[in-house]
């Protein structure tokens, strides 16, 4: 089977959206992660509904699929990075995020999106950890719930450094309906599994799948050829369960020369195919 790949949004923060579009489009992408952010589809805008549908438009005439990103890192509070999260001690700021989650998932059902990714959050010093699961079990219930209302695929991505962090407590929620957003370089950092074992051993539970290179041990995403994966082989595993979703390039520190990054990115990924 062929994959299909997509590149993410907030490795173009420097362009404005209907730019980046562009570019993925011409590069021969199949799709884009898009990260709604203050200036890719603002989410919280007044005219987030008539935004969305004239994106809708502009990704149906470029022939390109989507998937909805969560992480833009200031979206919520201007003050804190990624905050307030699912995990935040204050239960307003859980509801915020939870809101803002919500409305990632309208935004996906008007787009047609394959998923919406999310993660859990840190927990701040000083709060119970078994609290903190409990906060993050009832968040992960409503949005689960919502998304399955919406008809949309609501996907956990684990994260280094937050409470949901590898592959294993994924699993350990057992959470029916949610579905695992694969960061295959997150494996690289917590070192708890091979990228390509990882696809293998969740693929029926795949909601959607990033990829880039990435040292062991550092989560920096780089650019391929520049770390430790083996970006052969994950393909190969995702072929072999015939995963036909998009796989998504997420390179969040590259804007500055997206319009590089963007076309050398999936020429590598080509390659690696040949």
């Amino acid at each position: 089977m062929t994959l299909r790949f997509a590149y993410n949004t907030n490795g173009a923060a420097n362009h404005r959206l209907d730019d980046a579009l562009s570019l993925i489009a011409e590069a021969g992408y199949d799709g884009v992660a898009l990260t709604l952010d203050i200036h890719h589809l603002d989410p919280f805008a007044e005219d987030w509904a008539r935004e969305a549908e004239r994106v809708r438009g502009r990704l149906y005439s470029l022939s390109l699929g989507s998937v909805i990103e969560t992480g833009a890192r200031f979206l919520l509070d201007p003050r804190a990075k990624h905050e307030p999260t699912l995990v935040t001690a204050d239960p307003a700021g859980r509801a915020r995020r939870v809101a803002f989650l919500h409305r990632a998932i309208d935004i996906a059902a008007i787009l047609g999106s394959e998923a919406v990714s999310f993660w859990a959050g840190v927990p701040k010093p000083g709060v119970d950890p078994a609290e903190a699961r409990d906060w993050l079990r009832a968040g992960l219930e409503e949005v689960v719930a919502y998304a399955a209302e919406r008809r949309v695929v609501a996907a956990l991505e684990p994260e280094p450094g937050m409470l949901i962090e590898t592959l294993d407590d994924y699993a350990a929620l057992g959470l029916p309906g949610l579905r695992l957003a694969l960061d295959t370089g997150h494996c690289l950092v917590t070192q708890e599994r091979e990228p390509a074992a990882a696809v293998t051993e969740f693929a029926d539970r795949l909601g959607t799948v990033a990829i880039e290179d990435m040292a062991r041990g550092t989560h920096i995403h780089l650019p391929f050829g520049e770390g430790d994966m083996d970006v052969a082989g994950v393909l190969d595993a995702l072929e072999a369960i015939n995963f036909d979703k998009l796989v998504c390039v997420e390179l969040s520190r590259e804007s500055h020369r997206a319009d590089r990054m963007i076309p050398d990115s999936l020429r590598y990924l080509r390659e690696c195919r040949r």
